[in-house]
């Protein structure tokens, strides 16, 4: 069994796009400890289960990610597609925490294994690659500064230890609504920090950089500024939005004060309270 682990940007900037339409982006991400569950058995044909606590979002889905991840696999192998594969859900869908391109991640894992396939990680990368742009980072799972459209990545260095607190209205925003919803210049492209040696050293280069997808989301789900207003009201260090939304995050100096936060929020919000996973 793998776990696929949420996706948080704790920055996002939009600095360009390519004729194709693609966006450019300069993000920084990192993984918490959030996770959805993959597990391939070996089966006579290829079939997928999903359950948990948010798998009934799923229903009715009639291609899964995993599933195409699971067929480019083969077919890249040269075998049948043949699993069972169980995917537990606790990952929001469509919140802009990268849960269906960590499932893919974690299954292309999990069916190598099953299917003994021997593939390069390089060529790995570039089979994640065709399945979505986020799918490399979430198959890499560690913290990094991506760019391009996602494809290019660059370690960060280790986060200071914090809690995090990710939540989210109820509300699905697709990526590609908000990314035609944005308005105004590209932003600049900078070089990474070196590091961050505490907190604050993180917190100021998060505020300085920002999530240029914020407005978008705003005026596509306005709910999402009432989550951003609730954080940034509490003891949070930072508060932003995570990718092209609906979810955010904020972190804390303690999980004591990410608790008493989230106990005062509304009960028909989505919340987990937890903490990075560095590699």
């Amino acid at each position: 069994m793998r776990s696929a682990h949420a996706k948080v940007n704790l920055w996002l900037n939009v600095v360009g796009r390519r004729d194709d339409g693609y966006h450019l982006l300069d993000s920084l991400v990192a993984f918490v400890d959030l996770a959805d569950q993959v597990e391939a058995r070996a089966s006579s044909d290829l079939s997928l289960d999903v359950g948990g606590p948010l798998g009934g979002l799923l229903v009715g889905e009639t291609d899964n990610l995993v599933l195409k991840a699971a067929r480019l696999l083969a077919d890249r192998a040269g075998i049948a597609p043949r699993a069972a594969v169980r995917l537990v859900k606790h990952v929001p869908v469509a919140a802009g925490l990268g849960g269906g391109s960590a499932d893919a991640a974690a299954a292309l894992r999990e069916l190598i294994d099953l299917w003994r396939v021997a593939m390069p990680e390089e060529e790995l990368f570039d089979l994640a690659a065709r399945l979505g742009a986020d799918v490399p980072m979430c198959l890499a799972g560690r913290g990094a500064f991506v760019s391009g459209i996602g494809e290019r990545l660059l370690w960060a260095p280790p986060l200071p230890p914090c809690a995090v607190l990710l939540v989210n209205p109820g509300k699905a925003l697709p990526t590609r609504d908000v990314f035609s919803a944005r308005r105004g210049d590209f932003s600049p492209v900078r070089p990474p920090p070196s590091n961050w040696p505490s907190l604050d050293a993180l917190v100021a280069a998060l505020e300085d950089r920002g999530n240029d997808l914020t407005q978008a989301a705003i005026s596509l789900e306005p709910a999402v500024g009432e989550v951003l207003a609730a954080l940034r009201g509490s003891a949070a260090r930072h508060a932003a939005m995570s990718g092209s939304g609906a979810t955010c995050f904020a972190l804390y100096d303690s999980p004591a004060m990410a608790r008493q936060t989230a106990s005062a929020l509304p009960a028909a919000w989505w919340r987990h309270i937890g903490s990075f996973v560095q590699s």
